[in-house]
């Protein structure tokens, strides 16, 4: 094993004492070193109750023979950070997650680990590091949360608190409502309850193989939820005795059915940045042209919000992503012989799914959208492609034609938007917030949820090279690459130039000709790093790429 590094043989006796001050047996030291990272803190709800979720996976291991060692790994919650400085950070935290486990893990020498986390940024960081260390590895989430209710309605963060800071700003309701709905939200512990970038990604890692079924579905506060994490230390061990690493689940067709997954449930537009991420680790080429290729063949057939009425909740007890996949495999449109931590075939573990709902979970003839939630568009605004969730788009604004109000910042549109400086038909353009301008690639939640709150999302598009929250809806168009702050075509923009949207042909353009694209190139300046003096984003900023191949960290250097 792994772990007689640091346990076996004369010149490890001192290893052995340091186990032993912290109550470990001999007896523990010769069973496999499981290591528990546990994300858990208290200021992200989905991360609230980890502990326990911790205590769960501990009682599967020791179960089956392990010694589990728990670990703590960091989180942000994106909804806090959001809308200020704070958001340049959940993304570059993504990296920060995957090194401090690779550096726990290789410092200890741990036999196998199971990764609880639960939202955005840190779900994606321990997968990463799952396959950058190729040790074997399960990952369990916390759940999501249950929809919170307003006067007689479903709600939550999103499509409740979010946008009610733009229906207040307009009129629409007072401070007081404002007040009383925020309290309702988010009613319990668990990742915000719709299919925005932290269930995608739960859902996403049953598709890769990486977890096991239930895991993006069941709710937090379910008991099912502890039995799910149980499962997950007891399975550890079996992947353990049987050396099934994270590497031979993580293949290219893998990744394939995580991404079939991703158009067929209209999931967020993060998980591009996630799964080239995660692929990147695993030492498998991905492209961004997978992505729609794939989007075109596999069509939508579940509408979650913020694109649709259905809750997670509600896709859990219509059979959950089990079901789905069941569907799309009975299709033809993934492969079910790709092994996952089950110890079997993605297909032998989902055969005995059912739907239970057929509205939650359409059938494939009668789809929500003949092609999948998201698209990647192209053209001379984005050469290297831009991103847009299409299954959230309004029918009249999947193709438009506008006039860009240029902001190069997310504060100074914000700004605009809330005291009503945008008119219908513009397309307000968000820039320097890439990975490398931001630095971070902050999330424009707020700016969008703030044109939706108004009521002009079947009027007004936005685009940035940032990117956007899962609970982004409408024409959001983000991603752009090159980013500005690389002198990508978005920074050439001015004010008053007409931008073309066509999301069914794929094509975002500025109507500019190539030779005043040169022109206005040659005077272009690379702006400074707004990152802070001194701070690891200044470090990332100049180590990140392109968001169009992950946003990943450079190591050619």
């Amino acid at each position: 094993m792994r772990s007689h590094e640091v346990t076996k043989g004369v010149a490890r006796a001192p290893h052995r004492s340091l186990f032993y001050a912290n109550g470990y047996l001999p007896e523990d030291l010769e069973k496999p070193l499981i290591a528990v990272v546990n994300a858990h803190n208290e200021i992200i709800p989905g991360h609230f109750h980890l502990n326990e979720i911790a205590q769960a996976v501990k009682l599967g291991v020791a179960s089956k023979g392990g010694t589990p060692i728990e670990f703590p790994a960091i989180g942000i919650c994106d909804g806090i950070a959001m809308n200020h400085s704070g958001m340049k950070y959940p993304l570059a935290s993504r990296e920060l997650i995957a090194d401090s486990i690779e550096a726990m893990v290789m410092g200890h020498k741990f036999d196998g680990m199971v990764l609880i986390g639960n939202c955005d940024k840190i779900v994606p960081g321990m997968l990463m590091a799952a396959a950058r260390l190729n040790i074997p590895a399960i990952y369990v989430s916390g759940g999501p949360m249950l929809p919170g209710r307003y006067r007689g309605q479903d709600t939550d963060l999103i499509k409740g608190a979010f946008e009610a800071v733009g229906a207040c700003a307009s009129g629409k309701i007072s401070e007081e409502e404002l007040e009383e709905l925020t309290l309702k939200a988010c009613p319990t512990c668990g990742s915000c309850a719709g299919m925005y970038t932290a269930n995608t990604m739960n859902c996403l890692a049953e598709a890769l193989g990486m977890a096991l079924p239930g895991n993006g579905t069941i709710p937090a506060p379910y008991g099912a939820r502890k039995g799910l994490a149980k499962r997950a230390g007891m399975q550890i061990m079996e992947l353990v005795k049987k050396d099934i690493k994270p590497r031979d689940i993580l293949t290219l067709d893998a990744f394939r059915n995580a991404i079939a997954l991703d158009m067929a449930i209209g999931g967020s537009t993060n998980t591009v940045l996630h799964l080239l991420a995660i692929a990147n680790q695993a030492g498998v080429e991905l492209s961004l042209e997978e992505f729609d290729r794939i989007s075109s063949r596999v069509p939508n057939i579940c509408k979650l919000n913020p694109s649709g009425k259905h809750r997670i909740s509600d896709l859990y007890e219509a059979g959950g992503i089990s079901a789905v996949l069941k569907r799309l495999l009975d299709a033809s449109l993934i492969n079910g012989e790709q092994l996952t931590v089950s110890g079997v075939t993605l297909g032998e573990t989902v055969k005995q799914a059912e739907i239970y709902n057929a509205e939650v979970i359409r059938p494939l003839d009668n789809p929500y959208s003949p092609t999948g939630g998201i698209a990647v568009l192209r053209g001379n605004l984005a050469p290297d492609g831009a991103v847009v969730k299409q299954a959230g788009v309004a029918p009249e604004m999947l193709s438009h034609q506008g006039i860009a109000r240029v902001y190069n910042s997310e504060e100074e549109a914000f700004e605009a938007i809330m005291a009503g400086k945008i008119n219908k038909g513009d397309v307000v353009v968000v820039r320097y917030e890439g990975p490398k301008g931001g630095p971070g690639m902050r999330e424009m939640l707020s700016p969008t949820s703030a044109i939706i709150g108004m009521g002009l999302d079947k009027d007004v598009a936005l685009i940035t090279d940032g990117r956007f929250s899962g609970g982004t809806a409408g024409a959001a168009i983000g991603h752009v690459s090159p980013e500005a702050a690389e002198g990508g075509p978005i920074g050439l923009l001015e004010e008053g130039d007409i931008i073309e949207i066509d999301i069914p042909n794929r094509i975002l353009n500025v109507k500019l000709s190539e030779e005043e694209l040169t022109k206005r190139k040659a005077k272009w300046l690379k702006p400074e790093t707004k990152a802070f003096p001194n701070s690891y984003l200044k470090r990332y900023a100049a180590l990140v790429t392109s968001a169009s191949t992950g946003a990943v960290m450079r190591d050619d250097l």
